[in-house]
Order: C-alpha cells, then structure tokens, then sequence
C-alpha cells in the first residue's frame, strides 16, 4: 500500500483569503431609568367645621388652610373630613356635592345609617359624613346629645376608610369633637381591619378649654367602650374625651410653641397639666398661620379702598370712611383703636373694661366690634352713649366689617388672658395695623416688641393688668403722634411679616416626616 504523505504548506500573506471586515457593533447608551414618582404621603384631617363650609372660629380656618398649603408643596395628599351639616352649608356647595357610598356605622347598641359625600375645593378633597338625625340642625354645638352626635362622626371616620379607598398614613384629628377617632382606631380597628395597622394618630388641642367631659356612666351606652377602659378615659371624677386622646394618639400637637408650653402650667390647663406633663414628649406646637388669600388688603372687596404692604396710600381712606360710616369724628389724623374679639373672660374683656374711659380721655377713637356675655356687651353699650363720636360699639358679628376695621384701624388690640394662637393679630399685620397684645400663647411667638418703633412688629406687655395694657397703648400713641415717619416705616414693616399658612406648612411637613420615620 502506498504511503500517503501529506505536507504541512504555510500560506503566504498572498495566498491568504481577506476576510471580510467585522462590522463593529453599535453602542446604544442606554436611558437612565426614570425615577418612580415620589408617593405623596396620604392624610386625612378630621374636624367637626373647616371654611368655606361650616364654622365658629379659627378651627375652621385651620381647616381650611392648613391641608391646601400642604398639597401645595408636592409632597402630600391631605383631605378633610367632617359632618355634612345640612342646615348650614351653602346651598352653592351642597348642590356640587358627590355621593360616594352609605354604610352602617355601629356606635354600642345603635346601628346607624352613615352617607358620604365628597367634593373637590382649591386642591382639596373633602368628606361630608351624613346622618341627618345628628347632622341636620341650625348651629354646629349647643345641643344636648354633642357628645352622641361626635363620638357617631368619631366612629363613622374610621369606618369608612376602607370605603373611600383612602387609607391614611396619618388621622389627624382637632379637639374635643373628634377626640375619639384616635381612641376608637387603637381600640377596634388598629388590629382588626386589614390594612389599618401602620396608620399613626395625631391629636391637635385647638383650645384646651373646652375638654368634652361627660359622666362615667356613658361610657358603655353612649361611646360603646367597655368599662375595662374606663380608665383611660377617665380624670377627675369624669370622661374626658381630651385626655383620652392626648393619652391614645402618637403625636400631640397645639397651635404655638409657647402654648405647648403652657399647657404644662396649671394656670393655663384648665385642670389637665399633669396629663401635658405626662405626655410631654409627644407634644410639639406649632404656629398657625391665615389664608393670605383671603386677607389680602390689595384684593379684598370689603375695602373702601385697596392697597399693599408696599404702598399703604389706600389705609388712610379706609379710615376716613369707616367714620364716617360709623357717625365717629371724620379726621385722618387722630390714632384709631380697634377691638374685635368674643367679648369673654379669657379674651381679656375684662381689662378693656377696666381701662376704655381711661383710654378715650386720650385724643382716640375706639371701634369695639364683638358678641359675647351680656355683662360686657352692656357695658360697651353703656360706654358709647357717653362717647358718642369718640366710641362705637357694634354688638354683632361681621365679617365685611371687622374687614373694613382691620384695614381702617391703627392700632389693633389684643389683651388676651389666654390665647392658644390667635389669628386677629395675624390679620390686621396683614392689613398694616400695628397690634398691642399680651405676651401670652401664640401672640408671644408671633409679635415682639417695638420698643422705640425700630424693631419689632407691634407692642406687647407681660403683667394682666389694666395699667400694663394702657403703658403699652401709650408707647404706640407716641410713636404715631410724635414720630409718623418712623410710625410708617413700623406699618411696613408689620404689613410685610410673613403669616401665610406656607411657613407653617413647612414645618408641619418636617413634623410628619418625622412621625412616620
């Protein structure tokens, strides 16, 4: 057999086939994956009034205000819920509303029927909880079974979450009316409702006057809580719906920093301090704010004429001719007074009465507009028939007019004996109107002292007495007489303090923030 011989032959660069050139691949960057939108935290503020729809004071305003300022940053879904009151609630409104849903609301032996309703306003989702038994009445308080018709809404607010698809990060409820809201969630459905176990509770104390105190025997039949927990509602001999929720919720807030303190005092806690102590280290104040949107001296249709922080022309109109309104002496050039208020004790009514003849032996006029007991009310009347162009006194409540006073007055005057926040001052800043206010709550975080009129935003003074209130006046009379210049550069300077519900809003977000960490 032939031997096959195979030879190994290098192939040359010549004899080399070219291959054909590699086509190299195209670099596609690749897109950065867009973030996920940030979830907005989700809370629910339970309330038994907030304007437009129903109100007596400045709870409503807060209501109001406080959860559109916080949409407003971005970061927040916060909603509003409170009674559908039928008697009370514009007709303008009321035909928008949506229904949503009815249920039965179980309040101890009571099935109830329980609507909801709800209509969008100015970035807001409210929440109307109807039962025209409780809800249907000409005034918000005042009737017998208030604590019966709460503790249903108290209830009917944590029942329905499920219902409306909005469960909460945070229920935050306000005073003695939805008190009871954080104490039922701890109770019945924290750990019994799918879906409601990481929700946290914040209680607000608007005014720690008004408690909502009720006998030990209605703690079964008419809160449907068993006496095993009477305990923790119990203080001093009675329910104390307050006290429940300072105790039940997670986080405790009040209207100002230095009425968070006070709380803690026995002179300022109406009996409560030791529970304030107790909870101490939940509680944080916060300053409220006022709807800059509303009060607003260059929109506001109430004025005789308008005008801004930049350019106060207009105010000296707006005085003219309120006195004229009001049959007081027309001139430009004497300081007006005014007094809006509640005439009651804890307003400090009591000193204005002490000092007003004292006060109007000045060169001064003094609008006093309010309603209240009857002891000042007739006093203030008394008073007028013998001032006739120097005092008038308007036993009323009126909202265009208290607007035309804010924006005539000179000097706004706010004694309180008490004031948890206080919104007058806020507002007639706003409209340039120097305050003289008591160092006490809220209107110490908010006005400091001018001293000679180059610093500060108003004129406070420490001591509840009648002769402290007139020195301070006396200190703001002499600035405006002796010193307009330095007078107009104060009215600027009031005028431009930023009270808008954005600076509080801010700080609540960081108070949330940290709630929820």
């Amino acid at each position: 057999m032939a031997k096959i011989e195979t030879v190994n032959k290098r192939v040359t660069t010549k004899e080399r086939k070219p291959r054909a050139p590699k086509t190299p691949a195209l670099k596609t960057k690749k897109a950065a994956p867009k973030p996920a939108p940030e979830r907005k935290v989700k809370i629910l503020y339970a309330v038994s009034e907030a304007q437009p729809f129903a109100g007596t004071g400045g709870l409503a305003e807060v209501a109001g205000s406080l959860p559109k300022a916080l949409n407003a940053t971005g970061r927040f879904d916060a909603r509003v819920m409170l009674p559908y009151y039928k008697e009370n609630i514009a007709p303008e409104f009321a035909a928008r509303f949506r229904f949503v849903c009815k249920l039965d609301v179980r309040l101890s032996w009571r099935t109830l029927y329980c609507g909801v309703f709800e209509y969008d306003h100015e970035g807001v989702k409210y929440y109307f909880i109807d039962n025209e038994y409780y809800f249907k009445r000409r005034g918000l308080y005042g009737f017998y079974d208030d604590g019966e018709r709460f503790a249903f809404f108290s209830q009917a607010v944590c029942e329905v979450l499920y219902k409306i698809d909005f469960i909460p990060d945070i229920l935050h409820a306000n005073d003695w009316q939805t008190a009871l809201a954080p104490v039922y969630y701890k109770l019945f459905y924290m750990h019994r409702r799918d879906g409601y176990r990481n929700i946290k509770t914040v209680f607000t104390v608007h005014n720690v006057e008004y408690q909502g105190k009720f006998d030990k025997g209605a703690v079964e039949d008419l809160f449907g809580i068993s006496r095993q927990e009477l305990h923790s509602l119990e203080f001093d001999g009675c329910i104390n719906l307050l006290k429940a929720a300072a105790d039940y919720c997670d986080a405790l807030t009040t209207v100002s920093p230095t009425y968070a303190r006070e709380l803690t005092a026995p002179e300022h806690a109406h009996g409560l301090s030791e529970i304030f102590k107790w909870n101490a280290g939940k509680l944080t104040g916060i300053l409220n704010g006022i709807d800059y949107d509303s009060y607003d001296p260059a929109r506001d249709p109430a004025l005789f004429a308008r005008y801004s922080a930049g350019s106060l022309a207009g105010k000296a109109k707006n005085k003219t001719e309120l006195q004229k309104l009001l049959d007081l002496k027309e001139d430009a050039r004497v300081p007006v007074v005014a007094v809006i208020s509640r005439l009651v004790a804890h307003k400090g009514i009591d000193l204005i009465k002490a000092s007003i003849q004292k006060l109007l032996e000045r060169d001064v006029q003094v609008i006093l507009l309010g309603k209240g007991d009857a002891d000042y009310e007739t006093y203030f009347q008394y008073v007028e028939r013998n001032y006739e162009k120097r005092f008038k006194a308007m036993i009323a409540f009126n909202k265009d007019m208290s607007r035309k006073i804010y924006a005539a007055a000179d000097i706004f005057l706010m004694p309180s004996k008490s004031e948890p926040c206080g919104l007058s001052q806020m507002i007639a800043s706003r409209y340039a109107t120097v305050p003289v206010v008591r160092e006490t709550g809220g209107l110490a975080d908010s006005i400091k002292d001018c001293f000679d009129g180059a610093s500060g935003n108003g004129y406070t003074f420490a001591n509840y007495n009648a002769d402290d209130l007139l020195n301070a006046l006396d200190r703001a009379l002499g600035l405006y007489r002796d010193y307009p210049e330095i007078w107009d550069a104060l009215q600027k300077r009031v005028a431009a303090v930023d009270f808008s519900w954005g600076n509080s809003a801010k700080e609540y977000a960081e108070f949330y923030a940290n709630l929820l960490k």
